[in-house]
């Protein structure tokens, strides 16, 4: 395993977890705690802002820069959280839903990648790997498949995770 392939993970690793916090940080500013699964979005939340935290100690650690996109993820993050939650809490747990089936792919590959070359790291992955599915889980039970043209919507947030997947890799 090379230095560069464990830089691209842990910038990209990183990058996700920042966009996920500002994901649900827009859907509860337009929320607000007493909508319906405003509990499971804030739960999901702390969970984010606990993957978040690990990866910037692995960045520090390893001394990896950020990716220079986080400013425009914390933009877009916060925006795509608060737009799908004005459509409605459906729509809010719809675009939790497809960001999540995108991330449990995405760190399931990377697991593949790593294969035995670093337990520790693999370890984590696999940790946040598991909690992503069960924000996935938690979304489709409260009703994302529900949400308004759910197809078109999900399909939209899944090839923009894509898309910034192979940015944050990148930049």
């Amino acid at each position: 395993m090379t230095d560069k392939t464990i830089e691209r993970i842990l910038r990209v690793d990183q990058a996700g977890e920042y966009g996920a916090i500002r994901i649900y940080a827009g859907q509860l500013a337009v929320m607000g705690n007493r909508a319906p699964h405003a509990g499971e979005v804030q739960h999901m939340a702390e969970q984010e802002a606990a993957h978040l935290a690990r990866f910037n100690a692995l960045l520090a650690e390893r001394r990896v820069r950020p990716t220079a996109l986080q400013p425009f993820w914390h933009v877009a993050g916060f925006a795509l959280g608060a737009a799908t939650a004005l459509i409605g809490p459906e729509a809010a747990m719809a675009c939790t839903a497809a960001v999540e089936e995108e991330i449990d792919r995405h760190y399931t590959q990377q697991l593949d990648e790593l294969g035995e070359s670093e337990p520790e790291l693999a370890a984590t992955i696999a940790q946040f790997r598991d909690d992503e599915r069960a924000h996935r889980d938690t979304a489709l039970a409260a009703g994302a498949e529900r949400a308004p043209a759910y197809p078109l919507l999900a399909g939209a947030i899944r090839l923009g995770c894509r898309a910034a997947i192979r940015l944050a890799e990148r930049i």
